[in-house]
């Protein structure tokens, strides 16, 4: 018989430790990625300038682009400006907007993405995917897994907690994005990739019950690496299915319908897994969640993030026609405005709020 194999899109290097940054130029050069160090690199005005300071005697072959914002007008000038040089790689230096740009601006000029991350936010910094703001709102534009990925945990400490906090959010939602991915299954015929949806699952797992904080080296290696593996489940995938169900609904709906006050992405997330494992029916794992993110400082409520009730119901109900077609706890129950929120209020008592 054939033996029957796939290959997976997945990064050639995953450097995550303390020092990480320390020889770049080094990593780059072993894994042949570049050699010359004629590298494009996008940063922030902020903690990528600084970071500039550190790193420019050790790439003298460089050339560095600051960058505005996550926005698709930002990424599209950076990339025109980058056609003009001749380079080995494009470097994303700093936060998830600074990536996502690079991502974008790498794939439109056709260049290996390098992922330098500065802080822990979110699980883009591996996907196959750009998240970028425009006209229209917010759009997700496709293109390749980063080559090399890069996470120094002494530039992570270093970081506003609350970014860790919200990489926790989004860290733990895999668990009910995956619940929604099989429910679907069940009950319309989806097909469901049982690889990607263990690596996401198992990310999501190893950081709900990892007894560390934030402060500490271990529990943010985890982090790292669950949102590195969540990335790669995106890939193997084919789309964001591994980690994004009815959670990812109802951050993009409380975005959608109050832009400016719209709280951090793992905030969101994490809230509304805990909201839509309530809707499942599963307890345990619910009580779990909500156990987690309120010892870790991340909220369990809507009104600890400054949304009424009523408009986390509002949210919730418009939650659905933010992803057309996809299936999940809440396009299976679709619940009317009174039935959310009864089930709200189901959810707060059940959690002591």
């Amino acid at each position: 018989m054939p033996v029957l194999t796939r290959l997976i899109p997945s990064p050639v290097v995953v450097d995550i430790n303390a020092g990480a940054l320390d020889d770049l130029a080094g990593l780059l050069a072993d894994q042949r990625i570049s050699a010359s160090g004629k590298l494009a690199i996008a940063i922030s005005g902020g903690s990528g300038a600084r970071l500039r300071e550190r790193l420019s005697p050790a790439l003298p072959g460089a050339e560095w682009y600051e960058v505005g914002g996550g926005t698709l007008d930002e990424a599209i000038k950076l990339a025109d400006a980058m056609k003009k040089g001749h380079y080995d790689a494009v470097v994303g230096l700093g936060g998830g907007k600074i990536i996502d740009c690079a991502k974008f601006a790498a794939a439109r000029i056709g260049l290996p993405l390098v992922a330098v991350a500065t802080n822990l936010s979110h699980d883009g910094l591996c996907s196959p995917v750009a998240t970028l703001d425009n006209d229209a709102g917010r759009g997700s534009y496709g293109v390749p897994n980063p080559i090399a990925v890069v996470i120094d945990l002494d530039i992570i400490r270093e970081a506003p907690v609350r970014f860790v906090r919200s990489g926790i959010g989004d860290a733990i939602s895999n668990i009910s994005a995956v619940a929604d991915w099989e429910l679907s299954h069940r009950e319309t015929g989806e097909a469901i990739d049982g690889l990607a949806a263990a690596m996401a699952r198992q990310a999501g797992e190893a950081v709900l019950r990892h007894p560390g904080g934030v402060g500490d080296d271990k529990f943010l290696q985890v982090l790292a690496e669950g949102l590195v593996l969540t990335g790669i489940s995106m890939s193997v995938a084919g789309d964001s299915r591994p980690a994004s169900g009815a959670c990812h609904e109802i951050n993009h709906a409380l975005d959608i319908l109050y832009p400016k006050r719209a709280a951090s992405h793992g905030e969101q997330c994490g809230l509304a897994a805990a909201f839509a494992t309530h809707l499942r029916g599963d307890q345990e794992t619910r009580d779990l969640m909500v156990e987690v993110l309120r010892r870790h400082g991340l909220p369990v409520t809507p009104g600890e993030i400054g949304f009424t009730d009523e408009e986390f119901v509002e949210a919730v109900e418009y939650a659905p026609k933010t992803r057309p077609g996809r299936y999940t706890i809440l396009e299976h129950l679709d619940l009317s405005t009174d039935q959310i929120r009864d089930a709200y209020a189901d959810y707060a008592q059940a959690i002591g709020s």
